[in-house]
C-alpha cells in the first residue's frame, strides 16, 4: 500500500498488453494514475483502463489494462506514477 505521495513503479517489459491487479484505498476513495510507456504519454497505444495522456483511476480491486501495443512488439519501458495515497499494487501480468 502506497502511504504518501508521491509514487511510481518503473518496469521494463516485452508483451503486447501490461496488465496491473489494483486496488483503491482502505476507504475506498479512488486512487488517480498516470502511465507512461518510454517516457511519453502512451498515445495510440493505451490500454483500456487508461486514456491516450496516460490518465486513469483505481476504483476497485480488479485486474486494469494500463497498455495494449498496436504496432510491433519490442523491449519498452513502463511508468505508472500515482497522485493520490492508498492504492494497492499486487502483481503485473501480460499478454
Amino acid at each position: 500500500m502506497l502511504l504518501g505521495t508521491p509514487g511510481k513503479i518503473v518496469f521494463r517489459f516485452h508483451a503486447r498488453d501490461l496488465h496491473m491487479v489494483l486496488g483503491p484505498a482502505k476507504n475506498g476513495t479512488p486512487v488517480r494514475y498516470t502511465v507512461k510507456l518510454d517516457g511519453t504519454a502512451p498515445s495510440r497505444d493505451f490500454g483500456v483502463d487508461s486514456s491516450p495522456d496516460g490518465s486513469g483511476e483505481v476504483r476497485r480491486p480488479r485486474l486494469y489494462q494500463l497498455i495494449r501495443q498496436k504496432g510491433q512488439i519490442r523491449d519498452r519501458t513502463f511508468e505508472i506514477d500515482f497522485l493520490d495515497p492508498g492504492v494497492h499494487a499486487y502483481v503485473f501480468t501480460f499478454g
